[in-house]
């Protein structure tokens, strides 16, 4: 991708989660109401307060529903983590997935990786959890390892497609293209949350431009999986 390339536009629309379970709660029962407010309220606080120190009275205080009322619905705190986190997992991949498929070739690439960059942006507090990989939350590392190996093998076969369009199918085993694409997920994941999590100002300093961030994060995936 050239320098002077222009860039598709970002995605306008919200992908914070907590709106989606808002909206959610608002069009249910009562008791779904209740429950998908207690889960948006959990989405808030992660923003600014970590797993290990949330307690349930301030769930409840952020949602003014009585200590008693989360009990109806959650075991306990490590219960409400794993059901939103998990929640969130299925969101972010129907995200990912729409992304995929409004695009072709390099403008699928950046699509997604936009598309991904914003899930990480707007939903820091519960990308923190899954990228922490925290060992009491089995539930929702298994989910978020799943679809790590799911959009793997979409980004792979895409790119097997594409190579075969080029008559470059036999330039590199798929074996290779699974080890490329998870080096690269990683590498991605890595500087994002050096970005958000992280007290390196030179790197924040060079990434306040969104759509430049993005171009670079595309371009090292489109060179990375060249042959």
């Amino acid at each position: 991708m050239s320098n002077d390339a222009k860039p598709n536009p970002a995605p306008t629309k919200s992908l914070r989660f907590a709106e989606r379970i808002a909206e959610r709660a608002a069009q249910g029962i009562k008791s779904e109401r209740t429950q998908a407010r207690l889960q948006a309220a959990v989405c808030t606080l992660l923003e600014t307060t970590l797993p290990s120190d949330l307690k349930v009275a301030d769930i409840c205080r952020a949602e003014g529903v009585a200590h008693g009322t989360f009990y109806v619905y959650f075991r306990d705190i490590r219960h409400i983590l794993s059901e939103t986190l998990t929640a969130f997992v299925g969101f972010m991949q129907v995200i990912m997935r729409r992304a995929a498929r409004e695009g072709d070739g390099s403008d699928g690439v950046r699509r997604t990786t936009a598309a991904y960059v914003a899930l990480f942006e707007q939903n820091a507090g519960l990308m923190r959890c899954l990228v922490t990989r925290m060992d009491d939350l089995p539930e929702a590392a298994v989910a978020f390892e799943k679809l790590n190996r799911e959009w793997t093998d979409t980004v792979v076969m895409a790119r097997q497609r594409r190579l075969s369009r080029e008559d470059k199918a036999g330039l590199i085993e798929r074996e290779e293209l699974l080890r490329r694409a998870h080096a690269l997920g990683g590498m991605v994941d890595q500087y994002l949350i050096m970005l958000l999590f992280g007290r390196d100002s030179t790197l924040a300093d060079i990434s306040r431009d969104r759509d430049a961030v993005i171009n670079t994060l595309t371009l090292i995936w489109e060179r990375g999986m060249e042959p």
